[in-house]
């Protein structure tokens, strides 16, 4: 039943979880081969799509559900019990439909007025070089990282522009540009997230209409101009604070599958020497402490954006302090299960090290979500403390 605090929980809100809880046992049984591959394969893609996951943040006006952000991180960490490297694609690729609801009009119409399923991946890093030309720019480039790109027909590139107030400081970009305009280089070989088909982007001198672009970390509603025709509260929600759970709560998710693969392995499984995996006082322990990181995680994530759906809703502001701690506590989730994955590893001993132990495979894949920017505990962390400690906030998405 729901409370005041998980009214989210909308009976479409319900359907769309009950569908991705769904597809679980499908992705456990795909995972290792899409580990294996390098690729999440596009019958994967078409069920997530089938069963309108991608549309959560999508605006209504446009075929999506345009609900509550809790919903979409609930799809996340449900769809990573199953399998991690899908889960990250669909946070990836599911948050892009909120940010485009932010662009101008003429680019909402560019993407989705043929077809309001298509979809965005993205490299926000800012290596991207933006010449001015009429109505536009010339814009060229090389990215790493661009998730689930091989699975979308348009991409959200970073880059720098100066501000429009004339102060000539540089400011974040994110461009929008066609699959015709860019090339993806294949060379995502890494230890996890593997399935993620996390390859390099090229752009040679191509054109960007100015309708194109949006100041990634303008919240105000010049820098918003999407929001004339998508005016909901969901669309008021700062992008950093969207964005960056995207990249950490399939941790989450991935943890409590490792735990679940835990307690069916412990249930039958006899060491070498004779003892009982279920009797082990560190499997006991592991389990327990990878449970409680799970459900302290989740209260922390749920309660922050109560907290963000609040502000978003009446316009209160949230302090620098309140953002910096909530970042910070979103970049720890890769950080604390990771320990916990490894606990549980190290509690399997020297049999649970093969390949056909899914534990071990979570274990990489939360290792690589680890090295996201977005996920770098201890800079965030001390942005908070320094803040805490008299200094100014140094840190540019806040």
């Amino acid at each position: 039943m729901s409370t005041a605090h998980d009214d989210y929980l909308t009976p479409e809100a319900i359907t769309l979880i009950d569908r991705a809880r769904a597809l679980v046992p499908k992705l456990a049984e795909r995972a290792q081969a899409a580990d294996r591959d390098g690729r999440v394969l596009p019958e994967t893609i078409a069920e997530i799509a089938d069963a309108g996951l991608y549309r959560v943040l999508q605006a209504r006006r446009w075929g999506g559900y345009e609900l509550d952000p809790r919903v979409f991180y609930t799809i996340q960490m449900t769809l990573a019990e199953g399998c991690m490297s899908t889960a990250w694609m669909y946070g990836v690729l599911g948050v892009h439909p909120w940010q485009l609801a932010l662009f101008p009009e003429q680019a909402q119409q560019d993407v989705w007025a043929q077809d309001n399923g298509t979809r965005i991946a993205s490299t926000y890093m800012p290596t991207g070089k933006a010449t001015p030309v009429k109505g536009g720019y010339r814009f060229s480039g090389r990215w790493g990282f661009s998730t689930g790109s091989e699975h979308c027909d348009w991409l959200f590139l970073g880059g720098l522009l100066p501000r429009k107030d004339g102060s000539g400081q540089l400011e974040h970009t994110t461009f929008l540009v066609p699959k015709s305009d860019y090339r993806i280089e294949e060379n995502w070989d890494v230890i996890g997230l593997r399935g993620t088909g996390s390859h390099d982007i090229v752009v040679e001198d191509v054109f960007v209409p100015e309708h194109r672009t949006q100041r990634t970390n303008d919240h105000s509603d010049a820098g918003c101009p999407g929001r004339e025709t998508n005016p909901g509260w969901l669309y008021r929600i700062p992008f950093t604070q969207v964005f960056q759970r995207a990249v950490s709560s399939a941790c989450i998710g991935a943890l409590d599958g490792a735990v679940n693969s835990f307690r069916q392995r412990a249930a039958a499984h006899i060491g070498k020497h004779g003892t009982k995996m279920a009797e082990d006082v560190n499997a006991q322990q592991a389990v327990t402490e990878a449970m409680m990181a799970t459900d302290q995680l989740k209260l922390v994530l749920f309660r922050n954006y109560a907290r963000i759906v609040h502000c978003a809703k009446t316009g209160d502001p949230m302090s620098v302090e309140e953002r910096l701690l909530q970042r910070a506590q979103a970049a720890s989730v890769p950080k604390l299960t990771f320990d916990c994955a490894n606990e549980l590893m190290r509690a399997c001993a020297a049999s649970g090290t093969f390949k056909t132990n899914p534990i071990e495979r979570v274990l990489r894949d939360i290792a690589t979500g680890r090295g996201h920017i977005a996920n770098n505990t201890d800079a965030y962390v001390r942005a908070h403390g320094g803040v805490m400690l008299g200094l100014p906030n140094a840190d540019p998405y806040i």
